[in-house]
């Protein structure tokens, strides 16, 4: 399943970049983006969760090859810092949140993991060009590398309260990432505002799927399973840096 989404993505990249069979275009951009994006882990065992909040941000750059009856033919790609991770959903059989009993409160965990991502995009945009709103879509593989990790519990692991807990599968909580490298496939859909005079105004909701583990998924690994799921809200402001003539 994984060698064939990266094929069909990998097709779609080279078709949408040397398939020019439409009206040529040789438009390049650049510039920022900034958003929020919501994380967890895809544990097996499995480990109950809310979504982990945090903040994306890089540089972005766009080269529009085409025009295809409507569709506008595009690459876009960004490098991108993300703080990704996990928050754990401490309950116990009727829903309550577990007591620590050395501290007396709710027990609380929560991952950081600061990524260095880089997004590949086939990018097909529909209405206007040069003045005026248009809708896209983009899909292409991601690739990630972790920097740094931080962990965020109010008690020691040496307390934890496994009795009262529903879900007892506790080891990550103590794991560091054995995988730095991340792999997977990115979508979203968007609008976009352009102003010749101005730049390019695009909003975004993506979600990244991993096609890898971060941590060991042979049988002696405690996981089989360990991949992201992200649900990324950006804003992304590109401006001319090459123009076609019309």
């Amino acid at each position: 399943m994984r060698r064939l989404l990266i094929s069909a993505v990998f097709s779609l990249l080279v078709s949408g970049a040397y398939a020019q069979i439409g009206l040529y275009r040789n438009d390049m951009s650049i510039g920022v983006n900034g958003g929020y994006v919501l994380s967890n882990v895809g544990f097996n065992p499995k480990v109950n969760q809310t979504y982990h909040g945090g903040f994306t941000g890089g540089v972005s750059f766009r080269y529009v090859c085409e025009k295809y009856f409507s569709t506008i033919c595009a690459l876009q790609a960004e490098v991108n810092f993300a703080q990704i991770g996990w928050k754990e959903e401490i309950l116990d059989a009727n829903d309550a949140p577990v007591i620590n009993p050395v501290t007396g409160v709710a027990e609380q965990y929560s991952r950081t993991m600061n990524y260095v991502q880089i997004p590949i995009f086939a990018h097909l945009g529909w209405g206007s060009e040069d003045k005026g709103f248009q809708f896209f879509f983009q899909a292409g593989p991601q690739l990630g590398f972790c920097l740094s990790e931080s962990t965020k519990m109010n008690f020691n692991f040496e307390d934890i309260n496994l009795d009262d807990r529903v879900n007892h599968t506790v080891a990550q909580d103590t794991m560091a990432v054995e995988n730095k490298f991340d792999y997977g496939i990115a979508a979203g859909l968007g609008v976009e505002y352009s102003h010749p005079k101005v730049g390019h105004f695009q909003l975004e909701a993506r979600y990244y799927y991993g096609l890898g583990n971060i941590y060991g998924d042979s049988k002696k690994d405690y996981f089989g399973k360990s991949n992201f799921g992200n649900i990324i809200v950006k804003l992304t402001y590109l401006f001319d840096i090459i123009r076609t003539k019309k």
